[in-house]
């Protein structure tokens, strides 16, 4: 089976904001589950909101149109990207396309990024494709975030 291929995604297609909004859901509960907390806001944001967010989507794209994971990412004013979800469908997890994703991050760019610092897999991962850790931060009671930035100087591929 060929590698899915990276796309930009379209969400004001109804099929391709379904997917993706799907694909946030399930991605979000396995983190919930690893870091101890459900209250995620992208596990109850409607797929309207979704639509709404101002970023630029791209997804890992099959051969017959199956997204196999998504990134979004905001374009800061100081011209910095903030990866704002990074999501890939449970039954594609460990094929390494959460690193293709990524993979499409400006690389021209100061990056940042964070995730519940007990996501284990996510914090290796960001490390790995050389983002810095920052300092952890608490947004609310019972939640431990990470914080990771790369800059265009230090991208590394897997």
């Amino acid at each position: 089976m060929p590698s899915p291929q990276i796309r930009p995604l379209d969400l004001a297609d109804d099929v391709t904001a379904a997917a993706v909004h799907r694909i946030g859901r399930a991605a979000y509960a396995v983190e919930a589950e690893l870091i101890g907390f459900d209250g995620i806001p992208a596990l109850r944001e409607s797929l309207a909101e979704m639509r709404a967010q101002e970023l630029n989507w791209v997804g890992a794209v099959c051969e017959g149109g199956e997204i196999a994971g998504f990134l979004a990412w905001a374009e800061e004013a100081d011209g910095s990207v903030c990866v704002d979800r990074l999501c890939v469908d449970p039954a594609w997890f460990r094929r390494g396309i959460a690193s293709l994703l990524l993979g499409h991050v400006p690389a021209d760019r100061t990056a940042t990024v964070t995730t519940g610092a007990d996501n284990t897999p996510a914090v290796a991962l960001y490390e790995r494709l050389g983002f810095t850790r920052g300092a952890d931060f608490s947004p609310a009671p019972g939640l431990r975030m990470a914080s990771f930035s790369r800059t265009g100087s230090s991208v590394r591929r897997k």
